[in-house]
């Protein structure tokens, strides 16, 4: 839906950057569709934000192509978390095939409701940019200096909805944990780049407030963090596990006299001793990504 903006304005974005194809031109928008049955939560819905990659390339090395971008976009939600066995890459059948697709590749998410499509990877060949140039009588080809020849490039496409991918990640963090008889976690395992709240910095107690304060505004320099000093710690915790937040830092009496904070990992609930003067070395290690 939000493509032909791309096609339209190819020979302006390739001549104002003087790009030589390969490249590809990006683009995040609105998509609006007349869907009968809406539903699923945000999977299916009458507006949602579409992200499309337009990728022009030589005539001949369409399908090479082809396959870099079936593997870079499987690779990337690997990268983030999204597991094997959640996820299938399916081909298009030659039945099933658009009249100007010569190869396209669906990638599934298997969400609790089941199969469903959450990235497609479609090689569109020359098909758009043929048909804006018939229509507007506009010259689409590109001169290639190096071959001396002129040539109408081809488009591989993926094509990814930020509503659908946004759930997926949701759906694959979402965890309940039973660690205790009748005493059940509820915690987002969501990949630290994924996380809206990198670290959480608790006192342990309010008198404690103004050294935790100290390492809240140090951490905040770097990182988006939160700073809670309502409830038990024990409560601050859980909250902080139900947002997905990968760390959090306990400033306790302690911290007072030794100069550390007590570290905290969401997904093993292991916690480790580091002084503060380490925390942001400790950090940088962890959110390496």
């Amino acid at each position: 839906e939000t493509a032909q903006g791309i096609f339209v304005n190819f020979k302006n974005v390739q001549r104002t950057s003087r790009k030589k194809i390969p490249f590809g031109i990006g683009q995040i928008g609105k998509s609006f569709r007349n869907e009968i049955t809406p539903g699923n939560f945000t999977f299916r819905t009458r507006e949602f934000e579409q992200m499309e990659l337009e990728f022009f390339c030589e005539p001949g090395t369409d399908l090479e192509w082809f396959q870099y971008w079936r593997g870079f976009c499987r690779d990337w939600l690997l990268s983030l978390g999204i597991k094997e066995d959640e996820m299938r890459l399916r081909d298009h059948s030659p039945e099933e095939l658009c009249f100007y697709s010569k190869g396209t590749t669906d990638i599934e998410f298997l969400f609790p409701f089941g199969w469903g499509e959450l990235w497609g990877i479609a090689d569109r060949t020359d098909y758009d940019l043929t048909q804006h140039q018939n229509v507007s009588g506009q010259d689409m080809t590109y001169f290639d200096d190096e071959k001396k020849e002129k040539y109408v490039p081809y488009v591989v496409e993926p094509s990814l909805g930020a509503d659908r991918v946004t759930l997926a990640f949701l759906c694959a963090a979402y965890d309940e944990e039973e660690i205790g008889e009748g005493d059940v976690r509820t915690v987002l395992h969501f990949h630290p780049a994924l996380a809206p709240v990198k670290v959480g910095v608790l006192p342990l107690s309010k008198k404690l407030n103004e050294g935790a304060e100290k390492v809240y505004a140090e951490l905040c320099k770097y990182y988006n963090c939160e700073f809670d000093d309502r409830g038990n710690i024990g409560k601050r915790y859980r909250r902080q596990d139900e947002i997905g937040t990968p760390f959090c830092v306990t400033y306790d009496f302690d911290s007072e006299t030794d100069g550390a904070v007590t570290v905290r990992d969401r997904d093993t609930m292991e916690q480790v001793r580091i002084p503060i003067s380490e925390l942001k070395s400790y950090f940088e290690e962890k959110f390496n990504f």
